[in-house]
């Protein structure tokens, strides 16, 4: 059994398929509906994995753009959901042995009900990552229960959903997510910088959930200020990026201010409908759902390794310093500024690019295709909008368009972003929650 999750593999070769044309966009409402409603082909059917799937990213963010800082903001969000995730799988594998273990290696035992087992390891998970949320997932868990008969089957799957639930939150409880920000700025001696802290670089030397190290995809330093490609990526985002832009097109404004939001709120609703539309068991929802989000959280450490080891700058310090960069073709331009406020950490890589990116290499090693049932999103900064996909690929693209449309990164740092995340991926898929091989019956 492998407990470690952590394997020698190839690497996908990188190619990309073809993207089919852009579906049209669609507007709703001014309430929301429910994606997983509106995605749901008929027949399709919920569980209790994407019941507390739901439950969690509304204790975790809501409808916020971000999940609160005390959470870790978005880092914070998703690692939370990792753990829930996980929680959740190791319950409801333990009954059927289908799948290696995470790390626990929980005995098999089987007879246990894995609704009550899933319930309350998720709701277990929750209460301690998020205690002000206690009373709340409290309500949300006696509500879920009463609906299972009561019995031995549920008891003993409440008493295995909370042991699974303790063992995973301990596996996180010393990863250096809660420690003190010592992130020394860079500053000459007398030389005033901007005083707003950075965020997430407690994110950057985390033990990993699956890769063997936070360096283990890093990629190679930001291209060179003197080269043609830095000009044409400098170019682009000061014409395109630029808070009031005429050159940026209304849809990709659009997108821009869709994908400003992050955290599960807006990728949770992915995988999560993906498994009502293919009415995947219990089992092989939780896993299906704990590998999507152990390769983000994997994502979240590699993009902060790289980000705080490059430490390269962001579109509104290069433009508004145009004339430093020793490159002609780089105009100055004293009072750009983005679309909204940048993220508190440096460019090089994107991390919506390789959150995004991991998630649709995740999927699509899962599903052995870049094409999923169609999945429909809203976001809490375009409201009255929908934005629907059929390729995981678009998916990705999209995001990482909308990252230099919003002003916040350069086109290279989006594809080396992107690139990361489906390695990531695919890793995390070939390394961890493997099947189990069922010996031959004699």
């Amino acid at each position: 059994m492998n407990n470690n999750c952590a394997m020698t593999f190839r690497l996908r070769d990188g190619t990309r398929d073809k993207m089919p044309p852009r579906r049209p966009k669609a507007s709703i409402r001014n309430f929301l509906v429910p994606a997983l409603l509106l995605a749901a082909p008929a027949g399709a059917y919920a569980n209790v994995i994407t019941d507390w799937d739901e439950k969690a990213v509304g204790i975790v963010q809501g409808n916020a753009p971000a999940p609160p800082p005390l959470l870790g903001g978005t880092p914070g969000g998703i690692r939370i959901m990792t753990v829930v995730h996980i929680a959740m799988f190791e319950a409801v594998n333990a009954d059927e042995q289908r799948y290696e273990s995470y790390r626990l290696g929980t005995k098999p035992d089987q007879g246990r009900s894995q609704q009550a087992a899933a319930a309350v390891a998720a709701a277990t998970a929750l209460t301690k990552m998020v205690p002000d949320s206690a009373a709340k997932v409290k309500q949300a868990l006696d509500a879920y229960l009463a609906g299972i008969e009561n019995g031995e089957a549920k008891d003993r799957g409440v008493k295995l959903g909370e042991e699974t639930a303790l063992q995973v939150v301990a596996l996180r409880a010393n990863d250096g997510a809660d420690k003190v920000n010592t992130y020394r700025p860079v500053t000459q001696p007398g030389v005033y910088v901007q005083t707003m802290p950075t965020v997430s670089w407690e994110y950057s030397d985390m033990p990993p959930w699956a890769m063997t190290s936070p360096s283990q995809f890093r990629p190679p330093p930001p291209i060179a200020l003197t080269s043609e490609q830095w000009a044409k990526d400098y170019n682009e985002i000061k014409d395109l990026g630029e808070k009031n832009s005429t050159r940026r097109t209304p849809r990709q404004t659009e997108d821009a201010l869709f994908w400003v939001t992050g955290g599960p709120t807006i990728y949770q609703p992915i995988p999560r409908q993906i498994v009502i539309s293919k009415n995947m068991s219990v089992v092989d929802s939780a896993r299906f759902m704990a590998v999507v989000a152990t390769a983000q959280s994997d994502a979240i450490i590699a993009v902060f390794d790289a980000k705080y080891k490059y430490e390269f700058w962001r579109p509104v310090t290069a433009i508004r310093n145009g004339d430093i960069d020793n490159n002609p073709a780089t105009e100055r331009v004293p009072s750009w500024q983005p679309i909204a406020s940048t993220p508190m950490h440096p460019e090089y890589p994107c991390a919506h690019c390789i959150l995004s990116g991991a998630m649709a290499g995740a999927i699509a090693a899962l599903l052995g295709t870049d094409d999923i049932p169609e999945v429909t999103l809203t976001s809490p900064t375009a409201p009255g909008v929908t934005h629907r996909f059929t390729n995981l690929r678009a998916m990705n693209d999209e995001v990482a368009g909308a990252r230099i449309y919003a002003g916040f990164h350069y086109r290279t740092s989006t594809v080396v972003g992107s690139d990361m995340g489906w390695k990531i991926g695919a890793y995390t898929v070939q390394t961890c929650m493997q099947p189990l091989k069922v010996a031959n019956k004699q």
